[in-house]
């Protein structure tokens, strides 16, 4: 018995050793993340444990965790913009703060996660620097964005509505609209 409790500890040990070094190599991907070389949209988010988003919500509770919603984020801003900018164009944006949409409330039965409550006052947010290049990477344009989105819930529901992150990616190509669409 005392043989296979050393070796079910040290399994154990080498299993929390593991784990621990997955977690902080993919957080460390999330919060050091690089642009892509040649990417015409570039997202660059603010240390994790910065944002109010992650500050909040201690990582076990709901649905997404940082890593999953900063990666879908960025990826969302970078085929919308994408899509916007004029040829030839390029965008830098440098996340320093977001709150998504809704709250977590805690569930009192047992075995349930906390369920992420929408209403009017948990409206999304995002604080951004954005730099606008022009083809051959002379800047066109820099500036601060405070997005801010109080009427989510009043407004028609994003094209996706089984996507946990519709609201703040709505907000998000609102502002993209405004800041370099057409209309501009």
């Amino acid at each position: 018995m005392n043989k296979f409790s050393s070796a079910a500890r040290w399994v154990g040990c080498l299993v929390l050793l593991l784990a621990a070094s997955a977690m902080f190599a993919v957080s460390g991907s999330a919060r050091d993340e690089q642009p892509a070389p040649g990417a015409r949209v570039q997202v660059t988010w603010a240390p994790l444990e910065q944002l109010s988003e992650v500050k909040n919500n201690p990582p076990n509770r709901g649905w997404l965790r940082p890593q999953e919603w900063t990666q879908s984020i960025a990826d969302h801003l970078r085929k919308s913009a994408d899509r916007i900018l004029p040829p030839g164009q390029q965008l830098r944006v440098h996340i320093d703060d977001i709150s998504l949409a809704g709250r977590f409330e805690p569930l009192y039965r047992p075995g349930q996660q906390d369920a992420r409550i929408m209403r009017e006052v948990y409206s999304p947010w995002m604080n951004l620097h954005f730099v606008l290049l022009a083809p051959d990477g002379t800047m066109l344009r820099e500036g601060d964005a405070k997005l801010r989105d109080a009427t989510y819930l009043r407004r028609a529901v994003a094209a996706n509505p089984s996507d946990p992150l519709r609201y703040d990616k709505r907000m998000i190509d609102d502002w993209l609209r405004r800041e370099f669409g057409s209309e501009r």
